[in-house]
């Protein structure tokens, strides 16, 4: 089951770099993520599982945060597509900065929430088998190159004529989206009683 979990993190990052849409890219990007849970779990390793459950809360919050991004762009824009996107933080700086941390934390960058799960993650994968760790490793390198691929094309880099003609997209955040980034960079630095609740949770089912 964990080289099942395992191919399916590849083959998912891997649709995920040709996709021409925002919300699919983010929905590729989301079975890669579970992909490398399941793998975590099935090693039922102490590691494993706690980067697991750990993953699936903050994850959730991230995915939320990317999709409201690319709702507001939407409903802006008329597009989610990074062929007709580009230049959008010189019209909208604050949806870039958002989008930014949103994405760092999607690629499990040190001091956002991500960081400590997936590393957990994978030190129950190579725990169990140091091969399965090293193809499930490339998934991080994949995730890096689709998501930041993504945060250029979109924010940075020449305007697009749909971008020129549209107005500052930062009056429409959501109050939410600010909770959801606060939340991102909380529980990068201080994951601790998030990860203490997990430890109780792992050893319960361990000792079963």
């Amino acid at each position: 089951m964990i080289g099942f979990s395992v191919f399916g993190i590849l083959y998912a990052s891997l649709i995920a770099i040709r996709t021409d849409d925002m919300k699919r890219l983010v929905a590729y990007s989301s079975i890669a993520h579970i992909g490398l849970m399941c793998a975590a779990i099935f090693t039922r390793t102490d590691y494993g599982l706690q980067g697991a459950l750990l993953q699936l809360f903050n994850h959730g919050i991230n995915v939320i945060g990317l999709w409201l991004v690319i709702n507001v762009i939407e409903q802006q824009l008329g597009t989610r597509k990074f062929s007709e996107l580009g230049g959008l933080a010189q019209k909208s700086p604050t949806l870039a900065i958002f989008f930014c941390i949103l994405v760092f934390a999607n690629v499990a960058l040190p001091l956002t929430n991500a960081f400590v799960g997936e590393f957990l993650m994978f030190l129950g994968i190579f725990k169990y088998n140091v091969w399965m760790a090293v193809f499930a490793g490339i998934s991080i390198i994949l995730s890096a190159v689709y998501s930041l691929w993504m945060m250029q094309k979109v924010f940075y880099g020449p305007i697009s004529p749909k971008v020129e003609m549209a107005t500052n997209t930062d009056k429409s955040l959501h109050f939410s989206l600010v909770i959801i980034v606060l939340l991102v960079i909380v529980g990068g630095v201080y994951p601790q009683p998030l990860l203490d609740l997990v430890k109780d949770t792992v050893h319960a089912v361990l000792v079963k």
